[in-house]
């Protein structure tokens, strides 16, 4: 009884505390459902997911539940003709292509379907087959869906590949290109020809440039109608090979071109933007241009082909601009020749512009002499600027917009500067006087004989090189006509300015024998004859030999700026300019020394400081001007041209007030040149002391150049000047 109610009581209890867990939605997870039990519970998977463990009845702490993946698990689910997809906790079967999924992939007729909406989608001769899962095009004689069976039938005009004769006859490698694509074309549309062993897209174009690299590899091409023809065949053999491409897009180069090729194929014409891209080249441009407005051939083709060397062999057809822009400009191919091809029939007038991007050959801003223009190629064999503009240009591109479609380049045209009046009569005005300034002095180191000595001799020379120079400068500078002449000019101002410089540091070398060997401080005439004249001609010559192209520019008969031969003048003028300086510190330094010494010589230590000074300001004017000279032949220059011509012009007239007017026995030599008296004093001297008045030989009167002459403190006496 007491066991009874005892048992009783604990039922009683238990249920009273009994708990619900599957009131806890979660506690089973999303994709199993929960059973109460008394006293516990359990979890049950739905269909399509399993617990981790595999375990049928479950409880939170055993995991949750899984998707199962029944395409994984069995593959042949689906069956041969769909394909599994897995879902959470299902799975679904898409038919392949060609399959009509609601009729549990049953084969699709798509001729039938397209004949019931009247749609060719074999093209007008081309004969829809059915087969399973798909369909293909079978094209009549002359047709080619381009080994592409689900292609429409497109015609193909193998008769463009023909050799007619003229210029792919007499070219190169031409011809056999043209042999090349067509025997390509006519097996591509004979219909028994359509299976093996005709080669892919991918082979054909690299046949393609390689044979373009053998007609372009020897050497330019001399006749615009070979270009035009290469161009063509080139663009017809793109439009061929592009559909029989593997790939959406081909990329291939060779040392001649470089090529990009873009294709989409569908039954629907493909929309969208087009960038295509080569090493020197881009373009912009869309799909819709690519395909056109006209009958959609089941494919849309944008190639970018560049030609890496071409720019030489069409870099004198400019008739057609200089006819339209008179004798202004002078044009010059600056980029690469690039052709763009699109499988668009009407290319003549877009309706939407393409967009070229070109790399310039060289990095060069535009400026009021120098612009550029887009142009593209026409058939006649010319370059034209008709629907082509420029859009914006930098440095190192220019960006083109073309209304139609051909091969372009970008042009640079030179346009000629008008001349600068002022600038040419500042010019002619001050090399006149320098000119005159320089005969004067000539004059006067070669016949006053009171100065005679080294340093005359070396002002002697440097004026007459100065005075060439000049003379060259004024008279020849602009004749770029004829070339020759232009070149000589070029090489005359080479040799006369090196020699000034030249022999400004016999000068510097002169001022310092002068202090350090005060007893034996002249220098044999012939060792400066060949070292003032000899060391510039061969430079001369030198630089002459191994760039003779660098004498003269289109602009200016002076040195090429572009090729480094500006460097066989600069050079040697920075480095006498150097050691010039050198020795001038080592004079002034030692005149300092001689003139704190017990017992200087005041009156020769006077006369070489003066000397010393006219020389370094006369090294400071020609340096300087050369400073401004290095600028003078680049863009943008007036300024610089004026200060040029104004530090030139000064170099005469300094030489001539410092060495001559300032010199105290210039004056006395030349006031007694208007004295009788003194004229038969001088004569009777010289025939009582049997004095023999004979020409100088050519060593004598050739020395002579710029000095300050200070005179002595008493008169020269005519039988001394005789003497020397």
């Amino acid at each position: 009884m007491c066991t009874s109610l005892m048992t009783l009581y604990h039922v009683i209890l238990f249920k009273l505390e009994e708990i619900n867990e599957c009131d806890n939605q979660k506690v089973c997870g999303d994709n199993a459902v929960c059973f109460n039990t008394p006293g516990s519970y359990y979890c049950q998977c739905r269909e399509g997911f399993e617990n981790k463990y595999g375990a049928k009845n479950f409880t939170a702490v055993k995991g949750h539940c899984l998707d199962i993946n029944e395409c994984y698990k069995d593959k042949t689910i689906c069956g041969p003709l769909a394909q599994c997809k897995n879902q959470m906790g299902n799975y679904s079967c898409i038919c392949s292509y060609g399959y009509d999924s609601s009729r549990n992939c049953i084969d699709r007729d798509e001729c039938k379907e397209a004949a019931a909406k009247e749609e060719l989608i074999c093209g007008e001769k081309g004969t829809c087959r059915n087969v399973n899962g798909n369909y293909w095009c079978d094209c009549a004689e002359g047709y080619s869906s381009y080994g592409n069976k689900q292609t429409p039938c497109s015609k193909l005009n193998c008769d463009g590949f023909s050799a007619d004769g003229g210029p792919s006859l007499s070219l190169q490698g031409l011809a056999e290109i043209e042999s090349m694509m067509r025997n390509s074309c006519l097996a591509l549309s004979s219909s028994s020809a359509a299976g093996d062993g005709r080669p892919d897209g991918n082979t054909l174009l690299e046949k393609l440039l390689t044979a373009t690299e053998q007609v372009l590899s020897p050497r330019p091409l001399t006749d615009s109608k070979s270009v035009t023809r290469l161009l063509a065949t080139v663009e017809r053999s793109i439009l061929l090979i592009g559909p029989q491409l593997k790939g959406n897009s081909t990329n291939m180069e060779t040392t001649e071109t470089d090529v990009q090729i873009k294709v989409q194929r569908g039954r629907t014409r493909p929309t969208g933007p087009i960038h295509l891209t080569t090493g020197n080249a881009s373009l912009s441009t869309d799909w819709e241009t690519a395909a056109g407005m006209g009958t959609y051939p089941g494919f849309a083709l944008a190639a970018l082909l560049s030609y890496k060397k071409l720019e030489g062999s069409v870099n004198g057809s400019f008739e057609e601009l200089e006819e339209q822009e008179g004798s202004g400009p002078s044009f010059q191919v600056f980029s690469r020749v690039v052709s763009v091809v699109v499988s668009n029939p009407s290319t003549q007038n877009l309706s939407r512009s393409v967009y070229i991007t070109l790399r310039h050959l060289q990095d060069m801003e535009e400026s009021l002499e120098l612009r550029y223009k887009c142009a593209y190629w026409k058939e006649s064999g010319a370059w034209s600027t008709d629907g082509c503009r420029q859009h914006q240009s930098n440095k190192t591109h220019t960006v083109c917009v073309c209304s139609h479609l051909s091969s372009f380049a970008v042009l640079m045209a030179l346009y000629p500067l008008e001349p600068n009046f002022e600038l040419e009569l500042l010019t002619k005005i001050g090399l006149g006087v320098s000119l005159l300034c320089l005969a004067l002095s000539i004059f006067t180191f070669r016949f006053c004989r009171s100065i005679q000595g080294t340093r005359t001799t070396i002002h002697l020379h440097l004026c007459i090189c100065l005075f060439m120079a000049d003379l060259f400068f004024l008279a020849g500078i602009s004749q770029v006509k004829p070339e020759a002449g232009c070149r000589f000019v070029a090489a005359m101002l080479h040799f006369f300015f090196l020699a000034v410089f030249t022999w400004m540091l016999l000068e510097g070398v002169q001022l310092y024998r002068m202090v350090v060997l005060v007893f034996n401080a002249t220098m044999r005439p012939l060792y400066m004859y060949a070292a003032g004249y000899g060391t510039p001609l061969l430079i001369v010559l030198v630089s002459a030999c191994s760039r003779p192209k660098g004498y003269g520019t289109e602009q200016h008969c002076w040195l090429s700026l572009e090729d480094g031969l500006i460097w066989s003048f600069f050079g040697p003028v920075c480095f006498i300019i150097l050691v010039n300086v050198v020795f001038f510190i080592f004079t002034v330094w030692k005149l300092a020394q001689k003139f704190s010494s017990l017992n200087p010589d005041l009156s020769s230590l006077h006369k070489i400081r003066a000397f010393t000074v006219t020389a370094i300001a006369q090294m400071c004017i020609l340096g300087l001007m050369w400073v401004f000279g290095a600028f003078l032949f680049q863009e943008g220059t007036t300024v610089v041209a004026y200060i040029f011509t104004v530090l030139n012009s000064l170099q005469g007239a300094l030489i001539f007030v410092m060495h001559c007017l300032l010199s105290k026995q210039v004056r006395r030599s030349l006031t007694t040149l208007n004295q009788p008296k003194h004229c038969r004093q001088v004569l009777t001297l010289v025939l009582s002391s049997g004095v023999q008045m004979t020409p100088l030989p050519t060593s004598t009167w050739l020395r002579g150049t710029l000095t300050l002459g200070v005179g002595s403190s008493g008169p020269q006496k005519t039988a001394q000047g005789l003497k020397k």
